[in-house]
């Protein structure tokens, strides 16, 4: 039998962290609940889970800050859970590594269906990565591994995708030279077309291009095509 994935509940609201904890249970998810995020850092770094659920008001901490600092070890699905709905916030919080961004009050069943989208997309591109024959794809000095959701330059500078940002970089290394719409790179990116919110793909665009970019801010290697989509202006390679 396979193991439950683990995912654990970082928010300051005890209720909160019930609900969560019975409704994942209810869905087979092995949950851990912690009402600080010094706590939930802490459990992190023991054991990484497959999904951390951060609420941004914790009451040691900005919940955005707990997300940049656990990106800086370990990789793991992240959703932000929060009060705060301005756009603004949640662009950051998609900005810092986010997969999923929650607004309170939520409906838990549509948190469950974020969990488990988070975690299939993982688990496809990881699948990828072990089955098939072309899991790299190699372009203007870079080797992109699906299946390890990272970036190596060929001077060994290694950076590291979500699972989000990896499911678009996909998308457009396997279409080079080619426009493709927000709209394309969002099914690309979710089976079920289910962003978080419509700036979700642009936000991961300029994730990427930090990544990718000498200048992001004037981008080669993915360009901007106003009124069209994205172009990845490149030749690719895709190898064993």
């Amino acid at each position: 039998m396979a193991a439950k994935k683990l995912i654990y509940v970082v928010d300051d609201d005890p209720d909160v962290r019930d609900l969560l904890r019975t409704t994942l249970g209810a869905f087979g998810y092995a949950v851990s609940v912690f009402g600080s995020g010094k706590a939930g850092k802490a459990a992190i770094r023991r054991e990484p889970p497959d999904v951390a659920i951060v609420d941004l008001g914790l009451p040691d901490m900005d919940g955005l800050t707990l997300v940049r600092e656990l990106w800086e070890d370990v990789r793991f699905g992240v959703i932000v859970l929060t009060g705060r709905g301005d756009v603004s916030d949640r662009v950051l919080g998609l900005e810092l590594g986010a997969d999923d961004y929650i607004v309170k009050p939520f409906e838990p069943r549509e948190l469950v269906a974020r969990v488990n989208t988070v975690i299939r997309r993982r688990e496809q591109l990881m699948a990828a990565g072990r089955g098939a024959s072309t899991a790299k794809a190699r372009f203007a000095g870079w080797t992109f591994d699906v299946g390890d959701l990272t970036l190596t330059s060929d001077d060994g500078r290694k950076e590291t995708l979500t699972a989000a940002e990896a499911a678009l970089l996909s998308a457009l290394l396997k279409a080079p030279r080619r426009v493709l719409s927000r709209e394309q790179l969002q099914s690309e990116e979710l089976d079920r077309g289910d962003l978080p919110f419509e700036r979700a793909v642009d936000v991961r665009i300029s994730r990427i291009r930090k990544k990718l970019e000498p200048d992001p801010r004037s981008p080669k290697l993915i360009r901007t095509v106003y009124g069209a989509g994205y172009l990845f202006a490149a030749d690719v390679t895709w190898v064993n």
